[in-house]
């Protein structure tokens, strides 16, 4: 069965890299200065390489020729002549510098415009794509597209090169230089083809990378399950097809380039010198040719044709940049964002009232997960989600905290529509504790803090006292200094999970959220927590998804959710006394625990 083809293995349109090209182009626009440098000194360079050769047809006809050559003058055409190679050199240092310094900052602009943007998408985007991809394109496509802005520098020395040729060429003789326009024509088929036949490939190509980079990610983070479950062999040969893959693209890349790049380039020139030296060769049979003639006129062909070798061979670096161009754009015009908030700058949470109003939610906006979810947390109340894998538990949660946007009914707290609050409002006094929870590279101080220096050093060690945290940071040889390396690995997740406690109380959130917050933690490090978790609990309204049933028996309400629906709803006791899933669930994990 053949592989379906991708929309990005096809060919990219003229028209289609025009509109890509003018969609980066704002992003250059701050640094425009650095481009219209590097046209002047293009410019400059023209003329100097016009001049050049002119020096030396000069010396050679007019005083090499006639034995009118003297030492100083000699000497004087030497120093002219190196004086004007000195000038171009400048002049070119000058050029490649503000060509490339602007294309790099604008590679800084777009990466951190595009990481900007990726923190401002909502969550269902992170669901739908692979992170190796997302990190192919903030790394790799960035990175590729910043460098076809080398083909305009090469563009506009081959534009001011090729028009300042002509006019010398014209100058020492117009006919032989008429005669070499005839290969124009072929040079514009040439680059059209090149442009048309490498988009293709250079698509497929970025394709490709950006599945290996997804399974070089996949691999890693799930190494301890693949070791676990013995899949290495499986994964090598996943990661071989992928690699072989592309490894096959850039196998056509090189090939198209060795082709139609810089080789055909060559073949003009040779053809043009030989036109040169023909018509020339022919002159000579009949009369007199000035050799400084011929060495211009083979100089001014010269510098026609190398600058079109050098944007020949960025030709590829410019259809990479394009393609990756586009695959930048599609996130930045991704309008998968965070659900919008119609802020009130004066909205604040003062009490912690939370009311769902018959909340219907889908993560696709088509099946719905909640369906007509209702209920109020009073002010410093507990409420506790209960019920089977899928129905509904954490997506409640999802919605609560704005990472997803539900599609009809009402979220209130203090009585007012959750949209209404700024989205620091609701961050800075909704508190989430993760069942698995994530520490960044630094020391559990900035863990604790989230790097928010507004937050001291003694509201460190109270938060992490007020869990009992700091039973073990304090054993530690650098205590609240002690180095976290990824995800927190050197400690256990009892540990991590009262950090995360810490994180999250040192804020001093009004509404606390538990998304089975102890499910990963022993029993005796549990018990630990526990008194910590009832005094956080206090004057907090608290909503928990419980794994251990045994831990919210003490809650104000139980929801039992099954299939997104509240199917009981009470105190501990009530639900007991009712038999229904709850009494089930109950009945279950205690069974479980006498086994």
């Amino acid at each position: 069965m053949a592989e379906r083809q991708s929309v990005w293995a096809k060919s990219m349109p003229v028209k289609e890299q025009l509109t890509v090209i003018r969609r980066l182009l704002p992003y250059a626009k701050p640094f425009k200065w650095f481009f219209i440098a590097t046209i002047v000194f293009s410019g400059l360079i023209s003329v100097v390489n016009i001049y050049l050769p002119r020096i030396l047809q000069t010396y050679i006809d007019r005083y090499l020729r006639t034995d009118h050559a003297t030492v100083a003058i000699m000497w004087y055409f030497a120093g002219l002549y190196f004086f004007g190679m000195i000038v171009r050199a400048l002049m070119q240092f000058m050029q490649n510098y503000t060509s490339t310094m602007g294309a790099e900052y604008m590679l800084e602009n777009v990466r951190r415009q595009m990481f900007a943007k990726l923190h401002r998408m909502g969550m269902r985007y992170f669901d739908q794509v692979p992170g190796g991809s997302i990190l192919s394109r903030l790394t790799n496509d960035t990175m590729s597209f910043s460098n076809f802005w080398a083909l305009f520098n090469t563009l506009f020395t081959a534009f001011f090169a090729v028009i300042s040729s002509v006019i010398a060429m014209y100058l020492l003789d117009g006919t032989i230089a008429s005669w070499l326009l005839i290969f124009m024509p072929f040079l514009a088929v040439t680059i059209w083809y090149y442009q048309r036949y490498s988009s293709r490939v250079y698509r497929r190509m970025r394709e490709r990378l950006s599945e290996l980079n997804t399974k070089l990610s996949e691999a890693i983070t799930g190494i301890s399950v693949i070791q676990q479950f013995r899949q290495e062999h499986r994964i090598n040969d996943e990661f071989d097809h992928t690699n072989d893959a592309y490894f096959k693209t850039r196998q056509a890349m090189i090939r198209t380039n060795s082709l139609l790049l810089s080789p055909l380039i060559d073949l003009f020139y040779a053809l043009g010198t030989v036109m040169v030296l023909g018509f020339f060769g022919v002159r000579g049979l009949n009369g007199y040719v000035g050799a400084g003639v011929v060495y211009a006129f083979i100089t001014y062909l010269n510098n026609f044709y190398n600058p079109m070798t050098q944007m020949m061979d960025n030709l590829s670096d410019f259809q990479d940049g394009v393609v990756a161009g586009s695959r930048v754009l599609r996130v930045m015009d991704d309008p998968t964002i965070a659900p919008a908030q119609h802020a009130d700058p004066t909205a604040k949470i003062t009490r912690g009232k939370i009311e769902f109003r018959h909340v219907t939610f889908a993560y696709d906006g088509k099946h719905p997960i909640l369906n007509d979810v209702s209920f109020v947390a009073e002010p410093g109340q507990t409420i506790a989600l209960v019920g089977q894998t899928g129905s509904g538990k954490t997506s409640t949660i999802n919605v609560l905290m704005r990472f997803y946007e539900f599609q009809s009914g009402e979220v209130l707290i203090d009585d007012r529509d959750i949209r209404e609050y700024p989205a620091e409002e609701l961050r800075q006094k909704m508190g989430l504790v993760l069942q698995e929870p994530f520490m960044f590279y630094g020391d559990i101080n900035s863990n604790i803090r989230m790097f928010n220096e507004r937050i001291s050093d003694e509201q460190v060690r109270e938060a992490a006292t007020f869990v009992k945290a700091d039973d073990f940071i304090n054993k530690l040889p650098e205590n609240y200094q002690s180095r976290v390396i990824e995800r927190g690995a050197s400690y256990s997740s009892g540990q991590r999970q009262l950090i995360s406690f810490a994180r999250t109380i040192v804020t001093d959130p009004k509404i606390l959220i538990l998304d089975e917050a102890t499910a990963n933690v022993d029993t005796e490090t549990e018990e630990m927590i526990q008194t910590g978790l009832n005094r956080i609990q206090e004057d907090r309204t608290t909503i928990a998804i419980a794994h251990r049933l045994s831990t919210i028996q003490n809650a104000d309400l139980i929801l039992v959710l099954n299939q997104g629906q509240i199917v009981e709803r009470g105190t501990n006791d009530e639900l007991l006394q009712q038999h229904g899933y709850y009494y089930d669930m109950i009945q279950l994990q205690n069974s479980a625990h006498v086994e």
